[in-house]
């Protein structure tokens, strides 16, 4: 399908994220040149708007976060678990971060999800159980909307303000299933943000420095081993002192033949 094909070319327009094959580290990573974020592609009478219906079941500053995204991000997602205990976005376990995505994409997602008409069955509910698959953040200044992707109940969410709005996007199963396929690859372990002091919240170790800073946090935890192992180790050695020489062997008393 000629589609999902151009789906994938522009899920591959991605930012670098291991920071540790890069010469510029951190968020200097993740610089443009001046005007990049400008729509190349599309001229202004041909830009392409979101249907009224989202603005008024999700609202006008979840839509525009979307629309006027200066940052997007991706994030593989486990379903909702109570006994997780990790982190979480939107109350799903993060399995991973899948990517810090370009602009074309963001416009791929506001064209066929958002804007083509028929893609989205407002009034049915798709007759299945939603598997979260990843969720992608828009973000705006400090405001962000998310959204969450599902397959093989293939719909999507937006999450909003603490609100939530599921469609049902059957129509353009084919769209998803290229998405989820082109990000696979792009997996990487998630970690704090906040822990590594950066201001994306991409989750992924950028350079040494910020390498450091999760040995560091891991430090308590190898030094107890270590002592724990060295203990083990010393009481090992004086059992094996006290069982072997001189002082142990089982000498007869006398006068017993």
């Amino acid at each position: 399908m000629k589609l999902p094909i151009l789906l994938i070319a522009g899920l591959i327009m991605f930012y670098p994220v291991d920071g540790l094959t890069q010469s510029v580290e951190g968020i200097k990573s993740f610089s443009r040149p001046e005007g990049s974020w400008k729509r190349e592609t599309q001229t202004e009478t041909e830009e392409v708007k979101p249907q009224q219906r989202f603005y008024d079941e999700a609202g006008k500053f979840a839509v525009d976060n979307i629309v006027n995204a200066e940052q997007v991000f991706c994030y593989e997602v486990f379903p909702q678990n109570e006994e997780y205990n990790g982190y979480t976005l939107d109350g799903f376990p993060i399995r991973g971060f899948c990517g810090v995505m370009g602009e074309p994409v963001r416009d791929m997602i506001i064209k066929y999800f958002l804007s083509t008409e028929g893609n989205v069955l407002f009034d049915q509910a798709e007759q299945c159980i939603i598997q979260p698959k990843i969720i992608i953040r828009f973000v705006r200044g400090v405001d962000y909307t998310d959204i969450l992707i599902s397959s093989p109940c293939h719909s999507f969410a937006i999450f909003y303000g603490g609100s939530v709005h599921v469609y049902n996007f059957k129509p353009g199963a084919a769209i998803i299933d290229a998405m989820l396929k082109a990000l696979s690859p792009k997996h990487s372990e998630f970690i704090s943000p906040s822990l590594l002091n950066q201001v994306l919240p991409i989750g992924v170790v950028q350079n040494e420095q910020q390498r450091k800073i999760v040995n560091k946090r891991s430090e308590p935890i190898r030094k107890w081993e270590q002592k724990t192992k060295a203990e083990e180790a010393k009481r090992a050695a004086e059992e094996k002192k006290n069982n072997s020489g001189w002082n142990k062997l089982k000498m007869k008393s006398f006068g017993q033949n």
